[in-house]
């Protein structure tokens, strides 16, 4: 429970600086700062109390007299993204046109911040950068009908498919880039070694298939694609509940 406190008063107060122990002219803004510019550079795993510590030019003890732990770090950082996010206009006329909206301000920072995407969303930071994102987000579905409920489990559902995504297509570049190839080079030379080995008459669906997905994508899997598919099949699905809120009919685009 006092740890919790603490996070929490950290997320929506900063302590001042006159702190016992604290370096002059250092502030938690410049340590959460620091962690995410580490997480960018390097990837989540990098982000340590002594890296930062060391990035800052302080000793790790000095850092503990601004955040208890990494876990509260890590939820810092998190919410300090969140409260810096670009937000789009909220006058869109459909709650379709809100929710791709919503869904590429997300794909957005995951994309700036690929680390984002890998931390659990079941217990998020409950700072001010989270309330402010949630209620933006929200708005999303105003009027279209969904019970309290039914609202949040919709942008639940959206974001969820995003961060998905995202963690795959960051996935996707990462291996693209500790091999220096492609996926379609990599689909390129290895389509026709598969060839080789591979029985056609054995698997005749997934040789249909996958001639034409390979073909038209130019690569095993392509994240362009693969996020522009899903999110138009996550709408599809909620729109069909809210048209069943609607009177039942097939919900417009609205």
């Amino acid at each position: 429970m006092a740890e919790a406190r603490r996070t929490i008063d950290l997320l929506w107060f900063e302590e001042p600086q006159s702190r016992r122990g604290r370096r002059k002219g250092l502030s938690l803004t410049q340590v959460v700062d620091a962690a995410i510019a580490l997480a960018d550079a390097e990837g989540l795993d990098a982000v340590s109390m002594r890296r930062v510590a060391q990035e800052l030019g302080v000793v790790p003890m000095t850092l503990y007299t601004y955040v208890p732990d990494k876990a509260a770090l890590l939820d810092l950082m998190l919410d300090a993204l969140y409260l810096r996010m670009p937000r789009a206009e909220e006058d869109a006329p459909g709650w379709r046109e809100r929710a791709v909206a919503v869904a590429s301000e997300n794909r957005r920072l995951y994309d700036d911040h690929p680390w984002a995407a890998q931390l659990s969303a079941s217990r998020p930071p409950l700072g001010p950068g989270l309330m402010a994102k949630y209620d933006h987000e929200l708005r999303a579905f105003h009027g279209s009908g969904l019970t309290e409920v039914e609202t949040d489990s919709a942008l639940t559902f959206l974001l969820g498919f995003v961060q998905h995504s995202s963690r795959v297509a960051a996935q996707s570049r990462a291996v693209a880039e500790r091999t220096d190839q492609t996926d379609a080079q990599w689909w390129e030379e290895s389509g026709p070694l598969l060839e080789k080995v591979f029985d056609r008459h054995r698997y005749p669906i997934a040789v249909q298939i996958g001639e034409a997905a390979g073909a038209e994508l130019g690569a095993a899997f392509n994240a362009e694609h693969a996020y522009a598919f899903g999110l138009e099949r996550v709408l599809d699905g909620l729109e069909a509940l809210i048209g069943s809120k609607q009177g039942g009919g097939e919900a417009t685009r609205q």
